[in-house]
């Protein structure tokens, strides 16, 4: 039986529970396409011969480049940084977190943004307006070095390119780019209720405008014959938008609202224009 392979970052929302079902549900073709990357969590449990991963955030794509491109290099810098004797201390954590913030240099931007997510509360990923990285201190008895899952990335990395693209410019190069694609879009979770629209993980909303805009793309592509998998909420609105999907519901067990201890049973659905 195959090991699952565990994403080198942690990340809120990330689909590694799901990946055995994401794949049941993925037409075979040539190339994967992910809009909304993240982790990379579907990326390292799949099998094609070629990848185009995507998201907004430049520190993730740069982070995922630098450690394709000399995984050795990135292990020796980053791992003196989790060994220092006061690495999980809340002065020294604050104090990498404004050294971030001030960097304009490219690998020292990657080797703290892992450090600041292994240390930082949750696996949150979060920027103020001003673009400045803003998780707290996560306060973990024995953060995780992942060096091993650092070597794997790297390894299966030499078969993706990565690119910072949002959502409507990965579909407008797919469509600029002929390849025998499939399209697999993990987007911000559309609210179970609109009042609790909380959907900044990235450092910027994702709307419910933009939510039916995908879908769009997803009709659009299903046309031309590149098929395309939503994973979202179970919700009326999200049914009215793929209602030209097949929609497989199904159940997940996590944490809604601020109480992590507070695990619930929630809806959700794969939507497939194929």
């Amino acid at each position: 039986m195959k090991t699952k392979q565990r994403a080198f970052l942690k990340w809120a929302g990330g689909k590694f529970r799901l990946t055995d079902d994401i794949n049941r549900h993925l037409p075979k073709k040539a190339c994967l396409v992910e809009p909304f990357v993240g982790a990379g969590s579907v990326f390292l449990n799949s099998s094609f011969e070629r990848y185009l991963l995507a998201d907004v955030n430049p520190d993730l794509i740069n982070l995922f480049n630098t450690v394709k491109q000399d995984v050795e290099g990135y292990i020796q810098h980053t791992k003196k940084l989790f060994l220092h004797p006061k690495a999980n201390s809340e002065p020294f954590y604050y104090q990498q977190r404004e050294k971030f913030n001030r960097s304009t240099d490219p690998f020292e931007r990657s080797v703290l943004f892992l450090y600041l997510n292994r240390f930082g509360y949750n696996g949150l990923c979060r920027y103020n307006l001003k673009r400045e990285f803003n998780v707290p201190f996560g306060d973990y008895k024995k953060p995780y070095f992942p060096e091993e899952e650092l070597r794997f990335f790297a390894e299966k990395a030499q078969r993706a390119t990565f690119i910072c693209a949002d959502f409507h410019q990965t579909f407008q190069y797919v469509e600029q780019n002929p390849d025998d694609y499939v399209v697999y879009c993990d987007p911000p979770y559309a609210p179970l209720a609109q009042e609790s629209n909380f959907t900044n993980y990235a450092g910027g909303g994702f709307s419910l405008a933009q939510q039916a805009e995908l879908a769009e793309y997803a009709t659009l592509f299903k046309q031309k014959g590149i098929p395309v998998l939503i994973s979202n909420h179970d919700t009326p609105f999200t049914r009215e938008i793929y209602r030209g999907a097949k929609i497989k519901k199904f159940k997940v067990q996590r944490s809604i609202g601020q109480n992590a201890n507070s695990r619930t049973k929630v809806s959700e659905l794969f939507a497939l224009f194929s």
